[in-house]
C-alpha cells in the first residue's frame, strides 16, 4: 500500500446502530476520497484476537463489521471477511462474538487464513502471510481502539498483524521477546507488501487498561477513517490525549519518516481531534515483554489445530 496520504476522518457515533454506523462509513469514505467499483474483491480484516474476552471488547464489534460489510456490498463489491486470531480460528470466533450472525443476511464469505504464501520483506525477513490478503483488490482494516499491555495500543498499523497467518504469529513474539523495536519494524514493513485500500476504526467503545484482552470498556463515541493507517494512528493518540513516544510502532513510523507519523503533517475533513479528546482514558504505565512463553505457544497452537478439526467435522 501506499503510506502517503495526510487525511484522518474523525466523526462522532454515540452507538452501535447499523444504519448510524453504515452511513457514518459513507462520511468517512467520502471525505478521505475512498471509492471501490463494482465488483472489487474485496477483504475486511476485523480485530478477532480471541472471543473469550469480557464483552467481546478484543474483537470489533459485530456491529461495527456487519455495517462494513453492508456497504461494500452496497457498492457492489465482493466481500470477503476473515482474521488470523491468537485463539481459535476467525470462523469460530466469528461464531462466539455474534459476527457470524450479524451479516448473515450479507452475500459475504467468511473464511479462516488457511492458505498462505511466503513473502519477504524489505528487512530480509521470510514471512508467512494469509493469500486471501495478498490477493484481494481491497483490504480493508477494521481495528478496534484497544490499550495493549505489550505494545501500548493496538490500532491500525498493528491490526495488519493479523495477516500473518497461524504459528507465525506467537513465533514473532518468541523471537522478538526481547527486541520490541525489531518486532516493530517488522510489523510495520508489512505495510509496503499488503494491497491499499482504507481503514475504517471501532471507536464507538474501546477497550482500555490492560488490554488487548484482559481490559474493560471505555465508552469513546467515535469511528474514523483514513487509507494511511499511519496517520489515523496519530490522529486517535491526539483524541486519547496520549503520548505516541511510549508507541514502540509510533516510534518506527517516525524513525523511517513514513507520511503521518508528524501530526502537523495531518489534516481533518470532519471533526478534529481537540473537539473529540478525552482526558481519563487509561492506558498501561508499565508495559510487558512481548515475549511468549513457549508453553503457552505450544497450547495456542494445539487449541488452534483442535478448533479446526472441529470445524471441519
Amino acid at each position: 500500500m501506499l503510506v502517503h496520504s495526510t487525511s484522518a476522518a474523525l466523526l462522532r457515533c454515540s452507538n452501535y446502530q447499523i444504519r448510524e454506523i453504515t452511513a457514518g462509513i459513507d462520511k468517512l469514505s467520502t471525505a478521505v476520497g475512498f471509492k471501490v467499483s463494482r465488483g472489487t474483491r474485496v477483504l475486511l480484516k476485523p480485530n478477532l484476537l480471541s472471543g473469550k474476552s469480557r464483552e467481546h471488547l478484543a474483537c470489533t464489534h459485530p456491529t461495527f463489521v456487519a455495517a462494513a460489510a453492508e456497504w461494500f456490498v452496497g457498492q457492489g463489491a465482493k466481500v470477503v471477511i476473515g482474521d488470523s486470531p491468537a485463539l481459535g480460528t476467525a470462523k469460530g470466533v466469528m461464531r462466539e462474538t455474534g459476527i457470524e450472525k450479524a451479516v448473515s443476511g450479507l452475500p459475504v464469505k467468511l473464511i479462516n487464513f488457511d492458505q498462505t504464501t511466503q513473502v519477504k520483506l524489505s528487512g530480509k525477513l521470510t514471512v508467512n502471510l494469509a493469500r486471501a490478503a495478498l490477493e484481494c483488490d481491497m483490504l480493508i482494516n477494521l481495528p478496534r481502539i484497544k490499550a495493549h499491555s505489550q505494545l501500548y495500543m493496538t490500532l491500525a498499523v498493528k491490526n495488519y498483524f493479523g495477516t500473518v497467518a497461524g504459528f507465525q504469529k506467537p513465533w514473532w513474539h518468541l523471537r522478538y521477546g526481547h527486541h520490541a523495536e525489531q518486532f516493530a519494524s517488522h510489523l510495520v514493513e508489512l505495510l509496503e507488501v499488503l494491497p491499499a485500500g482504507i481503514t475504517l476504526l471501532d471507536g464507538i467503545v474501546a477497550m482500555q487498561g490492560s488490554g488487548p484482552v484482559s481490559g474493560y470498556p471505555y465508552s469513546l463515541g467515535l469511528i474514523a477513517g483514513a487509507v494511511n493507517p499511519v496517520a489515523l494512528d496519530t490522529a486517535i493518540f491526539q483524541v486519547l490525549g496520549l503520548d505516541p513516544a511510549k508507541s514502540v510502532l509510533c516510534q518506527e513510523c517516525t524513525r523511517r519518516g513514513l507520511v503521518g507519523a508528524d501530526p502537523r503533517q495531518l489534516d481533518y475533513p470532519l471533526a478534529k481531534p481537540e473537539e473529540l479528546r478525552v482526558r481519563d482514558f487509561k492506558a498501561p504505565t508499565i508495559l510487558k515483554p512481548i515475549s511468549f512463553n513457549p508453553l503457552r505457544m505450544l497450547i495456542s497452537g494445539c487449541r488452534r489445530y483442535m478448533a479446526r478439526v472441529k470445524e471441519s467435522t
